[in-house]
């Protein structure tokens, strides 16, 4: 049994299919049905139930495909290990991020990328906090941007910047005559907010705290994605919290809505988030990590703020 064996017996329990695993894998089928059969023989057991129509794993070959994807993520590992003692700088690293974020930083970061590190190839996995951390923890992703601290042992950050939120809402709105607000500005029957597991709807809740105390019931109307949220806003439906970033190059002038900050002297503290790069403790790419992160601090925006080193 070998590396090759377990990947045409990952890409048959993946695909359920011979023929589909065989051109994944970019071998014939009768090479493919008879390596699977080899490996078969090997342990003893059978992996498959296969009919006319359909194969499915059975219930030993379901248990050997969870130890499998594990010697495949430690395969994985090494590469990435030799790689990065060759060259901590070059190769392939896929970084997750949190859908309020990616649509501001991803273009910025691939053409930081592209002068700073010419031989590292970036790419994205776009998904909410709780599904990158646990695919932080497999090894799926190598880091990830994320507004939380890690909820695992097993990961480490470290601080990028503090990005402020503003408040979002239509044109004509009362809150247009204001330069900056304060919490208690947002009426929260108007307020709209992402759907439960997005970090930013329980932080926009932290910073509203005190107003959507009054009406809790009110502020329940929940989208899946900014830009949903943003259209409502256009339409008239109440306004909304953004991050500082979703208002640079001119993202809200053809959409109808005016943003403001919310004051850093009366009332405005804490109306932000704490953005950071997270991957694993044992990640053998560390020196990557802090390149990386360097590399984005010295990138920013002046809408947000770098954290000092020493945090």
């Amino acid at each position: 049994m070998n590396l090759r064996d377990l990947t045409y017996f990952c890409a048959v329990a993946e695909t359920r299919h011979f023929g589909r695993a065989a051109e994944h894998c970019h071998i014939s089928q009768p090479t493919l049905s008879s390596q699977i059969k080899k490996l078969e023989d090997e342990l003893g057991v059978t992996l498959f139930e296969r009919s006319n129509k359909s194969v499915r794993l059975t219930a030993v070959g379901q248990e050997i495909l969870l130890i499998a994807h594990r010697v495949q993520e430690g395969a994985a590992d090494i590469r990435r290990t030799a790689m990065a003692h060759s060259d901590p700088l070059a190769g392939k690293i896929k970084l997750g991020i949190i859908p309020t974020i990616a649509p501001m930083i991803i273009p910025s970061l691939l053409a930081m990328t592209g002068r700073k590190f010419p031989a590292l190839h970036l790419s994205f996995v776009e998904d909410m906090t709780d599904p990158l951390e646990d695919m932080l923890r497999s090894g799926a992703l190598d880091a990830a941007i994320l507004a939380t601290d890690p909820m695992h042992s097993t990961l480490v950050d470290i601080p990028l910047y503090d990005e402020p939120f503003w408040a979002a809402f239509p044109k004509g709105h009362r809150l247009e005559q204001k330069s900056e607000l304060v919490a208690v500005d947002i009426d929260p029957q108007e307020l709209l907010l992402l759907s439960e597991g997005h970090c930013f709807r329980d932080q926009a809740l932290s910073v509203c705290r005190h107003a959507v105390s009054q009406n809790a019931a009110q502020a329940d109307t929940r989208a899946t994605s900014m830009e949903t949220i943003l259209n409502l806003v256009a339409a008239g439906a109440g306004v909304t919290l953004i991050p500082a970033l979703a208002t640079q190059g001119g993202r809200l002038a053809e959409t109808g809505v005016l943003a403001r900050p919310f004051s850093k002297t009366r009332g405005g503290e804490g109306a932000s988030r704490r953005v950071r790069l997270v991957f694993r403790r044992t990640s053998p790419r560390l020196q990557l990590m802090h390149a990386l992160s360097d590399a984005i601090t010295d990138d920013m925006s002046p809408l947000v703020h770098a954290v000092p080193k020493e945090e």
